[in-house]
């Protein structure tokens, strides 16, 4: 089962993009983020025509989350427990049915946080928060689970090209890392790091000042695996390039290949 996350960074201007990565690289699953559509403006027609299955939770104008699968998918859940007044469209479930194993994936968009201190970042730690007690819930059934999306965290130094110019930012502040070491320490794997070792590796590179040519990158798109999800490993990758083609996002996909 190849499941890959993507921030598609609006899915109206990667209207063609998008349907080309998926011919290309073609994954089983995607978890989708910053679709910025309502789920009935997603141009849901243009992907089951060729064969996907298609869940949203979209908002208007900015984030929104989706899934595209070729496998079934069974119990879909949209928004992330814990607090009933957050209209962000942020979080999405389903347990994808595979030809070996059922998954539990979790599409997530995490909040920015920017600027800091500030509102935005209690945001983002406060949700944060609510999805170390989702991921708890999750991992106690001791199934196969993967969390899939836009983490906008900066793990580790090495996880940046230049780690100094993210010192102040959300995004690599010492609570934010903290928040997700918590997370990682309830017993989930780095999909990508336990197979990829060392600097140099990133799935963003901002539109401006030449990052992408300069190779000013940061990672910040996971996968962590539950346990019985990391039992089933078989490969990572990111699929650098896509930022090189025609209208990308300013995300590339990053994805596993799982026994399932």
């Amino acid at each position: 089962m190849k499941i890959a996350t993507f921030n598609i960074n609006g899915i109206k201007a990667r209207i063609e993009a998008l349907p080309r990565w998926l011919e290309s690289a073609k994954p089983d699953v995607v978890a989708l983020q910053e679709i910025k559509s309502v789920d009935e403006a997603f141009p849901r027609a243009l992907f089951e025509d060729s064969g996907w299955r298609v869940e949203t939770h979209g908002q208007k104008g900015f984030n929104g989350v989706a899934i595209l699968s070729r496998l079934p998918l069974e119990d879909v859940t949209r928004g992330l427990p814990g607090d009933d007044a957050d209209e962000q469209a942020r979080w999405i479930e389903a347990t994808v049915i595979g030809p070996v194993q059922a998954v539990r994936l979790c599409g997530l968009y995490l909040p920015n946080g920017n600027p800091a201190p500030g509102p935005k970042y209690d945001y983002k730690l406060a949700w944060m928060a609510r999805m170390e007690a989702r991921v708890r819930e999750l991992l106690a059934l001791e199934e196969p689970l993967v969390l899939a999306g836009d983490y906008n965290v900066i793990p580790q130094p090495e996880d940046a090209a230049r780690p100094g110019a993210w010192h102040d930012d959300a995004l690599f502040l010492p609570q934010t890392r903290a928040a997700f070491r918590r997370l990682v320490n309830l017993g989930l794997t780095d999909a990508f790091r336990a197979r990829i070792a060392g600097p140099g590796h990133y799935s963003f590179w901002d539109y401006q000042a030449g990052a992408w040519e300069k190779n000013n990158g940061i990672r910040i798109d996971h996968l962590l695996l539950s346990p019985q999800a990391a039992d089933l490993l078989q490969d990572v990758a990111i699929d650098r390039e896509t930022r090189a083609g025609e209208k990308p996002s300013d995300h590339v996909p990053v994805h596993i290949a799982l026994a399932a």
